[in-house]
């Protein structure tokens, strides 16, 4: 299928053109529409796209609300058209019987819209596909065309039926792979493991009478994009932002600074308190390096797993702890830190930290199977992770030296930049000095950005 062109804003941040899959077109695209899922990781991937392509302030969100309450949290296995349709019996037969607290609990009570705050909007629209298709359609003469954004399985239905019923109103994307009927979108934005089914090695571990059931069974076609892994919205421009913003707490640190991310167990990546236990093992170890630590868990961190961190670690003096209380600083941590330390689990979260360009260290590798397997197989051919072994030595030194050898920089190179490293940081150096005033010159500009040290490859980059 051909893709129709368009004409973007100009996104924030350093880029000279609009991405070459949207440019040469004439229809100029002043608005997006979101439609989320209620769940942070993928709308985020959603707010990340339009960031991106330069429309963050001019985006209306809608989110698909299931219902909650009772024997609802058994029935998201559902299409939502069809879990909604159950509600609405359950409600109607339960309705003033001694059997509604036992069977819904609080069924009864309104739908929540929750998380507006953290999204940085004012308010957010429950998703109703009629509605967004009048709404794109009485606004378009106005407006023009309106670039629809959609993630997770319960948005599949919503995001492909605004295509339907408007499809010269709206230019819809969907993100993560929705299994059938690619052609139901304009184009869909999914990560490379996604088809890791149609890999040799992804068919050897899918027995013979299951495959027909596995998807995708194609391979990506004109109107797919692959990524190395999920979209964000932790770009240049909002990390600077929260470098700024989070610069009284986390500056004055002892350096390094190594962020801990803990997610959860998941269907692909299982694990549990033994794999905490080895975590807590390495952090001794890579305390003994470092200048401070901060740990985040995640709504997924089972209650076993982050009461042994607590233990271990609530009254060291090199550790902090965040204890889920607003402002989050997820950015902060991002901008600020030298290094990360990050279970497999999460995709997202690595994803962001291997954006920054510095190290990050994986463990809990060896839980992962299938798709998950093969991401971080990816990210480790590709130098963005390393496993944590434990016996990591974090100081500032050691991690410059290892990352910008990721760079293939030469080492005269190397021991130059380490040099002026030191300097800028009042430290004593740790090889003689001789001329290069140029590469000095380089390197002292790019002290000029707020998160000094995942720049560092920067200047050899420029130099080389």
């Amino acid at each position: 299928m051909s893709i129709r062109p368009l004409l973007l804003p100009e996104p924030p941040g350093e880029v000279d053109r609009a991405p070459e899959i949207f440019a040469g077109g004439v229809a100029a695209v002043r608005r997006a529409v979101v439609i989320g899922n209620g769940c942070a990781g993928a709308e985020n991937q959603c707010l990340g796209l339009v960031r991106a392509l330069g429309l963050a302030d001019r985006l209306t969100l809608y989110r698909i609300i299931r219902p909650t309450g009772g024997i609802n949290k058994w029935l998201h296995f559902l299409p939502i058209s069809l879990h909604k349709m159950v509600d609405q019996v359950l409600r109607h037969i339960l309705s003033n019987t001694t059997f509604t607290t036992l069977f819904q609990g609080k069924l009864s009570a309104p739908y929540p819209v929750s998380n507006v705050q953290s999204l940085g909007l004012s308010s957010i629209l429950e998703a109703d596909s009629k509605r967004i298709v009048t709404m794109v359609r009485d606004t378009f003469e106005k407006e023009g065309l309106a670039i629809v954004v959609a993630c997770g399985r319960d948005t599949i239905p919503y995001a492909s039926s605004v295509r339907c019923l408007a499809p010269d109103n709206v230019f819809v994307i969907q993100i993560q792979h929705p299994r059938y009927r690619l052609d139901r979108f304009d184009l869909v934005v999914t990560p490379r493991h996604d088809y890791y089914a149609l890999t040799a090695k992804g068919q050897q571990e899918v027995p013979w009478l299951f495959r027909r059931w596995i998807t995708p069974r194609e391979p990506p076609g004109p109107n797919v994009v692959l990524t190395s892994g999920a979209l964000h919205q932790a770009d240049s421009a909002a990390l600077r932002i929260a470098a700024t913003n989070w610069h009284d707490e986390l500056a004055p640190l002892p350096k390094p600074l190594v962020v801990v991310n803990i997610g959860g167990p998941t269907r692909n990546c299982n694990y549990g308190v033994d794999l905490a236990k080895q975590l807590v093992s390495s952090l001794h170890n890579v305390s003994e390096t470092c200048g401070s630590v901060r740990i985040s868990f995640s709504r997924r961190t089972p209650q076993k797993v982050s009461d042994l961190i607590l233990r271990e670690f609530s009254t060291h003096p090199k550790f902090y702890i965040w204890g889920g209380e607003e402002p989050n600083p997820h950015l902060g941590h991002l901008a600020w830190a030298d290094a990360f330390i990050i279970t497999a689990d999460s995709i997202s979260m690595l994803s962001e930290a291997c954006s920054t360009g510095k190290p990050v260290y994986v463990v809990g590798t060896e839980h992962c199977r299938w798709k998950f397997s093969d991401f971080h197989n990816t990210l480790q051919k590709r130098g963005a992770v390393r496993p944590l072994t434990g016996s990591e030595d974090v100081s500032l030194l050691s991690l410059l030296s290892s990352h910008l050898s990721s760079y293939s920089l030469s080492r005269p190179n190397r021991v130059l930049l380490l040099q002026f490293y030191h300097i800028a940081r009042n430290e004593s150096v740790p090889f003689p000095l001789s001329g290069h005033t140029f590469l000095k010159s380089k390197f002292m500009a790019c002290l000029h950005d707020p998160f000094l040290h995942c720049r560092c490859q920067t200047a050899g980059a420029t130099l080389l």
